[in-house]
This record gives structure tokens, C-alpha cells and sequence, in this order.
């Protein structure tokens, strides 16, 4: 079927004005000239202007003529990054935006953070629809797993924090929590310790406590320590008689899974007249703020946070506008001496 007269003709004259050889405000031809030009009545070459003005691109002034109309300047979609973590006021956590803002604003992306409870009422399409990507701390690794999933089968970029999802194909940077676990327990042996026992928070031992807690055992067979901390010694827990059990073990040094429990472990050792650090040296791990402020001041093994969010940042930002999909990546952790640990 051919192409209307007037449909060539506008056509024609958008081609025209797209390619800029009628350039804004630039007078078209008239009525008159289209119709000689394309051999045809006025009511068509009329037809064919009156639809480029109903199209917004062109404007008459009565007894003069037809003139581009001057393009208003497209609005630009807001580049947007989602960064969910477990709770937005968790202290434990560390401050991964002060790495992810610079390179989130050198790239001129919006980074919206809230908890995680943000998936609840979420489809996979709304985030889709909504931003470019997603940075995600994973605090346990089956939270919303239908969600990430759907969103990987989009293809839609998601870098995972702290923890991997084996379950998905998602990149993850986390803190090398096993040469974190090593250090701690590697220090203290070198301090002269030879009984050191790792101190847990909870009965469930989230992927990156296993990993710290695998980084002991690896150091006390590295440095021939006789004893250590089985996963069976309930004991070991927090919630449990702990003193007693460091008691009744001889132990001297302990390695805690984070800075939350050395602080409590702390605190119920000076209850029990166990002198920290003189009959015992705590080590943490993450470096919070209340590490440097308790009495004594904590050992810790501090993970790089601000490094962390600027890589993860980095890695996302590469994926949406390069589409290569980035590969897991481990960022080293340093120990901070304090006064909560002294030689043996």
C-alpha cells in the first residue's frame, strides 16, 4: 500500500528539521511551494503542515509562514543506584558510603539507601523500572532470594556485600575475613599465648564468622597450638557460662567473631575479676566506634569499609555502562593494637 501524499511530504520536512538542514526557526515552504514541489492540492501540502504542528515541531505565524519550532531540551533520566543494608542505623556496620559517594557522584549516579526490608513490597519489576543497579549487604544469605533471582534472570546488575550467594551469579565484595581470623590468632601466638580460644555471638554462624573462625583454626595448627576451640564447646558461646569456660581451660587469649562480642565478653570478665588485659588479651573484628572507647581499648581487626563500598561502587557503575559483569573480590583487613591485648 502506498504512502499517503501528505504522510511523504511531512516525512519529508522531519527529515528535514531531524538532520538540521531546517534548522530551529527556520522558515519552511509554503503551502504554495510544497504543492508545486510535490504536485499536489493545498489542501494536502496544508494537511501535511497542520501535522507537524499537532506534532509539536513546527509553528505558524499568520501571514508570514511556517517556522521550526525550537526543540526543548529532553530531560535526562536520573541515574539511580539502590544500596540496601540490614538496618540503616547499625552501628556494627561500617560507613561504606564514604567510599561509594565519590565514585558514585564522579559518575553522576543518585544512590538511594534504605534497610532491607525495602524487597518486601517490591517486585523484581519495580527495581527494574526504577534504577540502573544494586549494591546489596547480604546480612543472611537466603533473605529474598525469589527477588535477587528474578532480578538475575533480568540481567540486572547487583553487586553482593560481605557475603557470596552461592545460589546466584552475582558478584560479591567482601573483607578477607579468614586472613582476618589468621592474624588475630597469629598475633596473640607471637605474643606468647598458647591457649587461645575463639569466642562466638551466636548459634547460627553467618558465612563470614565461619570464615574468620576457619582463619583461627588454620593459624593455631600453623603456630602448633595444642589447644583450640571446637564448634562442639557450647561453651564457647556468648550467652553461655564463657568466663567459666575460659577459666576452667587455662585459656589466655581470645579471638572474638566481632567487636559486639569482645565488648561483651569484656565487660562480663570485669564482673568476674578477670583482669583484661593482664590475665586476658580480646581481640575483635570490624573496627566500630566503640572499639576505641571502651576501657581498655579494643584490638581489632579492622575491615575497610570505605574501601569496600568504593569497589563495590566502581564494579556496579562499570557493569551498567560497559556490561561487562565484574568477579569476585576480597579487600584486605589490617589489625589495630589497642590495650586490650599484652604479651603473655
Amino acid at each position: 500500500m502506498s504512502k499517503p501524499l501528505y504522510k511523504k511530504i511531512t516525512d519529508d520536512l522531519l527529515q528535514a528539521i531531524e538532520t538540521g538542514k531546517l534548522p530551529e526557526n527556520a522558515q519552511l515552504p509554503t503551502e504554495k511551494e510544497l504543492s508545486q514541489t510535490y504536485n499536489v492540492s493545498r489542501i494536502t501540502s496544508k494537511r501535511a503542515l497542520t501535522e507537524l504542528e499537532n506534532q509539536g515541531l513546527i509553528y505558524r505565524i499568520q501571514g508570514k509562514g511556517s517556522y521550526v519550532q525550537k526543540r526543548k531540551p529532553m530531560k535526562k533520566k536520573v541515574s539511580r543506584i539502590l544500596f540496601l543494608i540490614p538496618f540503616v542505623n547499625d552501628l556494627s556496620l561500617g560507613n561504606f558510603n564514604e567510599g561509594l559517594a565519590p565514585v558514585t557522584s564522579e559518575h553522576h549516579y543518585e544512590v538511594i539507601m534504605s534497610s532491607s526490608e525495602f524487597l518486601i513490597n517490591k517486585q523484581a519489576a519495580d527495581i527494574i523500572e526504577d534504577f540502573d543497579g544494586m549494591i546489596y549487604y547480604a546480612h543472611n544469605t537466603e533473605d529474598f532470594l525469589d527477588t535477587l533471582f528474578e532480578l538475575s534472570i533480568q540481567q540486572f546488575p547487583v553487586i553482593i556485600l560481605d557475603k557470596k550467594i552461592h545460589d546466584l551469579p552475582y558478584p560479591t565484595v567482601q573483607s578477607n575475613n579468614f586472613s582476618g581470623g589468621a592474624m588475630a590468632t597469629t598475633y596473640l601466638a607471637t605474643q606468647g599465648h598458647q591457649r587461645i580460644a575463639y569466642i562466638f555471638g551466636e548459634e547460627t554462624l553467618p558465612q563470614s564468622v565461619r570464615q574468620r573462625y576457619l582463619g583461627y583454626i588454620h593459624s593455631t595448627k600453623e603456630q602448633h597450638l595444642s589447644f583450640h576451640t571446637a564448634l562442639t564447646d557450647k561453651q564457647a558461646f556468648l550467652h553461655s557460662d564463657v568466663i567459666a569456660y575460659i577459666l576452667e581451660n587455662a585459656i589466655t587469649g581470645v579471638v572474638c567473631e566481632n567487636d559486639l562480642v569482645a565488648i561483651s565478653l569484656m565487660n562480663q570478665a570485669k564482673r568476674a575479676n578477670v583482669d583484661i588485659p593482664n590475665q586476658l588479651s580480646v581481640i575483635g573484628f570490624d573496627n566500630i566506634q566503640a572499639a576505641s572507647l571502651i576501657d581498655p581499648s579494643l584490638t581489632t581487626i579492622a575491615q575497610d569499609f570505605k574501601g569496600m563500598g568504593n569497589l563495590a561502587g566502581t564494579m556496579l557503575i562499570e557493569w551498567i555502562e560497559k556490561q561487562v559483569i565484574p568477579t569476585d573480590q576480597q579487600v584486605p583487613v589490617k589489625q589495630i593494637i589497642r590495650h586490650s591485648t599484652k604479651e603473655n
